[in-house]
């Protein structure tokens, strides 16, 4: 007489904490991976979305990845949004026709409205895609204004931030007709999330500024540079209030300058210069109280990229604060460099960006809690009516997967290819097209 059959037993469960090991080296540079694991089941879901899990990632990681970039470049086949990860992803950013990119830091994201209508400026979180609207000041009229946004916690790490107070600093020029004298005027103006309301300005005379290709850098905790369509620097103290202007580098060659931060996390001016990239450093000229600039590192871009990337004029596009790297431009398509390793990688075949706005951090997909405080515009970009139907979706597709879970263990492997099937199209309709453009 034959045997009964013998049933398959499963292996023990890995512990909680085995678990979340194995989830917190996986690739930083690959964030899908993380939202396809945070579908698995929802234990993995809740480790991979809980706040000290991105606070994890930093302690082991450290430097964070540069997940993409926004741009202001007018072509609607190209999306606002342009990942820089190896795998497939993307981030519902605001539309390009009515929002214009400023800056991008501690995990938010700048935007001025455009159009003729009341002006606005936008804070969004690329992570959890929360915004807030906040009124530019009453004197704004410029047509080509700068600011930049940073997070206002004290004693904050910036490792995760999100949600907490930040702070705005916007700068722009205006020509004032005062007793038939004309006079050009540039203000600076501190926005405090905390109070809900713009400071006194700081006033520069005699200055008359456009700004349209480059971000800020911030040096330290105080310091904020911005960068001129003249090539003159603004510098922006948030501790003593105050607002100074001064040249970048003798520049005779007629190439564009770009900002970002040196090895020691001082001011840094780049500039492209046949098949070099030189970086310019600030150094204070002796007995004369003043400073100068001096040529800090030179790179020969002849080494590190492609020879048909050479035959035009290359230029630095942006530099990602955090991470460390920078964007150049060339008539072969768009590069990332990582200065320290001087590793470089290809990031679209595009090269007509006229600024660039990296966005930098540690991805982990959202909460339920967070998913019920997604703005509206988020839950359409999702492909759900509201968020009762979001989280109706994803509990229909944990129990598919509950169901296909124990079809294999039965060794029904029909039931279980189909539970799995529309398992994959409840959860991809749901978070698919806001957080991963596709699997």
């Amino acid at each position: 007489m034959a045997s009964p059959p013998r049933r398959r037993v499963s292996p023990p469960a890995l512990p909680d904490e085995m678990v979340e090991e194995i989830l917190l080296r996986l690739p930083t540079d690959e964030p899908a991976c993380l939202l396809r694991v945070s579908l698995v089941c929802k234990a993995w879901g809740s480790a991979v979305s809980h706040p000290s899990f991105r606070r994890r990632l930093h302690d082991l990681h450290r430097t964070p990845p540069v997940l993409g970039f926004l741009h202001n470049w007018r072509n609607q086949h190209i999306p606002r949004f342009i990942p820089t990860t190896a795998s497939s992803f993307s981030l519902a950013a605001p539309n390009y026709s009515s929002w214009q990119a400023l800056d991008c830091r501690h995990g938010r994201a700048l935007f001025l409205s455009k159009g003729q209508g009341t002006r606005e400026l936008l804070v969004w979180e690329p992570i959890t895609g929360a915004q807030q609207r906040v009124p530019v000041p009453a004197a704004f009229e410029s047509d080509f204004p700068t600011a930049a946004v940073f997070c206002a916690a004290d004693g904050c790490d910036h490792v995760d931030c999100l949600g907490g107070p930040f702070r705005v600093v916007f700068i722009f020029a205006v020509e004032l007709d005062t007793d038939d004298v004309d006079e050009d005027v540039m203000s600076a103006y501190v926005y405090s999330s905390e109070t809900g309301t713009w400071g006194e300005p700081v006033v520069l005379p005699d200055q008359i500024a456009s700004f349209t290709y480059y971000a800020s850098v911030l040096v330290g905790n105080s310091l904020l540079y911005f960068l001129s369509d003249g090539e003159e620097i603004q510098e922006y103290d948030l501790a003593r209030h105050s607002l100074t202007v001064f040249d970048a580098p003798d520049n005779s060659f007629e190439q564009k300058f770009n900002l970002m931060l040196g090895e020691n996390g001082e001011l840094v001016v780049s500039e492209s210069i046949n098949g070099r990239l030189i970086l310019w450093s600030r150094e204070l000229s002796g007995g004369t109280g003043g400073a100068g600039w001096v040529p800090s590192r030179v790179i020969c871009l002849e080494n590190i990229l492609p020879n048909d990337a050479l035959v035009d004029s290359v230029h630095v596009m942006g530099f990602a604060e955090g991470a460390n790297s920078i964007f150049l431009s060339t008539v072969a398509g768009l590069f990332m460099i990582e200065l320290q390793s001087d590793r470089v990688r290809k990031v679209c075949d595009d090269h007509g960006f006229c600024n660039l706005i990296p966005v930098v951090g540690f991805y982990t997909p959202l909460s339920r809690d967070e998913r019920q405080n997604l703005p509206p515009s988020s839950i359409e970009e999702a492909g759900v009516e509201d968020v009762g139907d979001l989280e109706k979706k994803f509990d229909q597709a944990q129990q598919l997967f509950d169901k296909g879970f124990n079809a294999i263990k039965e060794g029904d492997f029909v039931n279980d290819y189909e539970c799995v099937c529309y398992d994959l199209h409840f959860r991809f309709s749901c978070f698919g097209k806001r957080c991963s453009g596709g699997w």
